[in-house]
């Protein structure tokens, strides 16, 4: 006989969390079920995990930057440590999840879920029926579809790498290249990024990606854009990646190599058919309100879902209005204006609101103000050549539009612009608020 539960989430990341953690909190009874160790992506195999590299890797880099400048000696990183450090963070996760959703009164399943009707999941051998299901699942890997594919490893398992290859490829040229390649050749590895497009980090302004690339040739990366990878061959050695560009055969050679070259829903293994849950080129066909347009009994959140940017903040965003949805009715849309990116490069570049062409496509009247600004004190006190920005505002009421930082702590100070963006701030407020000095935040003033 099936348990029975108000709501089955597939999934145990972020949007499975703050989603469980609310509809159990209005008094539902809640199950989530993963195959693998819960947490999901962001703590376990992302944002966290990478992150926590990329402060090893910034950390020298800007000892590097500084010598001759009072700092002195041998900076490197020790691999090993640094996976050891990151290992005190994601170890703990799974056990800490699944105690917490314990405590909360949250059912658990270890396994496979698997759609066998309209409101039905398998796992493992074992039926669920449920009111409503969310696929919060995440994403995985995209086919390439070419010889030799199997070879590649995903950015999970270069996050658990035990020692770090001394020759590495990426195929791709999003996020995911443009991190990695930083965090290994900053850590020694010869890195070769190969990527179809005609630059990388395409959803970052050009200048901006064209000032961040001077500091891939510091780092001795070999970026080939406009490149086609066809194959992947095993050797007794290692690897060899074939390519061409522009008509041209090039062969990489490689003790790894690594798929950056973007993510899809992780729906393959749930046979959303049996639940007549319509899926079209590999997504989830959703309404408005981030429900299934063929199945209303089916929600999904966050990478799985793919309505909004794939960050972490935006599933969790999705969860709250999924969670919302579930208890009042369909009435909450999710809001996706003013969302912050950052590709956390050495220095970060960051990004939020219209790029210049999107304001342009819509024939917006725009002030755009941009600047390489390697001569600003924030630039000089890091040593760090790296830095610059465009703002884009509304030449009539003088609302950001958008706003475009590469260089330190842009990471951080891209917030600051989302919440002007978010709440309609407008370019002359930024001017007349009073930040810490000197910190990134204010050079804002001077942005606008």
């Amino acid at each position: 006989m099936a348990k029975r539960y108000d709501l089955v989430i597939i999934g145990t990341g972020t949007a499975a969390t703050v989603a469980a953690m609310r509809v159990r909190g209005a008094g539902r009874s809640v199950a989530v079920v993963d195959f693998r160790p819960f947490g999901g992506t962001c703590p376990l195999r992302g944002c966290d995990p990478k992150k926590m590299l990329v402060a090893g890797a910034m950390a020298a880099d800007h000892a590097v930057r500084m010598h001759g400048k009072g700092v002195a000696g041998d900076t490197r990183i020790d691999w090993p440590d640094l996976i050891a450090f990151k290992r005190s963070f994601t170890d703990p996760v799974p056990g800490n999840r699944e105690e917490a959703f314990a405590d909360k009164g949250i059912d658990t399943f270890h396994g496979q879920a698997r759609f066998t009707g309209r409101n039905m999941l398998e796992v493992d051998g074992e039926a669920l029926q449920a009111d409503h299901i969310l696929i919060a699942s995440g994403a995985e890997p995209m086919k390439l579809g070419i010889p030799g594919e199997e070879h590649l490893i995903d950015n999970e398992r270069f996050l658990e790498l035990e020692a770090l290859p001394r020759r590495i490829a990426l195929v791709g040229g999003g996020y995911i290249a443009a991190e990695f390649s930083h965090i290994a050749a900053r850590a020694g590895a010869q890195v070769t990024v190969l990527q179809r497009g005609k630059r990388m980090l395409k959803h970052f302004e050009p200048e901006l990606v064209d000032w961040l690339m001077e500091k891939f040739e510091t780092f001795g990366i070999d970026v080939r854009t406009g490149t086609v990878v066809e194959a992947i061959e095993k050797e007794a050695d290692g690897y060899r990646v074939k390519a061409s560009s522009d008509g041209r055969r090039i062969d990489v050679e490689a003790d790894l190599v690594v798929h950056a070259a973007g993510r899809v829903p992780a729906l393959g293994s749930l046979d959303p058919d049996a639940a007549n849950v319509a899926v079209k080129d590999g997504r989830l066909q959703l309404n408005e309100y981030l429900q299934s347009v063929s199945n209303p009994a089916v929600y999904a959140a966050g990478d799985a879902a793919q309505m909004g940017p794939p960050l972490t903040p935006v599933s969790s965003h999705d969860a709250k209005v999924v969670a919302a949805n579930l208890l009042e009715g369909n009435r909450h849309k999710p809001d996706y204006s003013g969302v912050p990116s950052v590709a956390f490069t050495i220095p970060p570049i960051a990004a939020v609101g219209l790029s210049e062409a999107e304001a342009r496509r819509k024939g917006l009247k725009i002030r755009v103000k941009a600047q390489k600004a390697s001569d600003w004190f924030t630039a000089r006190q890091a040593a760090e050549p790296t830095y610059g920005f465009k703002v884009i505002a509304d030449e009539g009421t003088d609302h950001i539009l958008g706003a475009h930082l590469v260089g330190p702590h842009a990471d951080e100070v891209i917030n600051v612009f989302a919440l002007a963006i978010r709440h309609g701030l407008t370019a002359e407020q930024l001017k007349a608020t009073m930040f810490a000095y000197p910190t990134g935040a204010s050079d804002m003033s001077y942005m606008v």
